[in-house]
């Protein structure tokens, strides 16, 4: 099946149908989304600028990502369901929008950028995890984490309008 095709028959299931024209459901489910993002991103914002050596810099990173890690994890999860919801409602309207394609192209690039991290300069944490400023590679990976991030809502923000 076609990827449109499977995006027309999503949308046209009896419970994408509900979201969609819910008057109550679906602008719960979109500020659900809105609510998730902030927590998750709001807790991976901290954790970035610990990172990047710009606040808390007496505090251990470790210390920093245990304190922030069970909200960037739940807020992500409520994003991700909240996400695909709403992305059920309008599948065809999402998969024909540049800005859908280009929000899911940012995410793989995030999910990269934390592949990246914990695969090479995180593993080294325990002999850098009190300094004040990481190693540059650390603090890239948070910068490079901040744009995405800002770059991803407002791609987000764009595609909701104009969906």
């Amino acid at each position: 099946m076609h990827l449109l095709e499977y995006s027309r028959w999503l949308e046209d299931t009896w419970w994408a149908t509900a979201i969609r024209e819910s008057g109550y459901v679906y602008p719960f489910v979109e500020g659900s989304h809105v609510m998730a993002l902030a927590l998750s991103v709001g807790a991976v914002l901290w954790f970035d600028l610990r990172l990047m050596g710009l606040t808390m810099r007496g505090d251990r990173v470790s210390d920093v990502f245990q304190q922030v890690r069970p909200w960037m994890l739940f807020g992500f999860a409520v994003m991700f369901i909240t996400g695909a919801l709403l992305f059920a409602a309008r599948a065809s309207d999402a998969y024909e929008s540049t800005y859908f394609r280009l929000k899911l192209a940012l995410l793989v690039l995030g999910g990269i950028n934390i592949v990246l991290f914990h695969t090479t300069i995180d593993r080294r944490r325990d002999e850098w995890d009190a300094a004040g400023r990481p190693p540059l590679q650390a603090q890239l990976a948070g910068g490079v984490s901040l744009v995405l991030w800002f770059t991803i809502i407002a791609v987000g923000r764009i595609m909701a309008y104009n969906l």
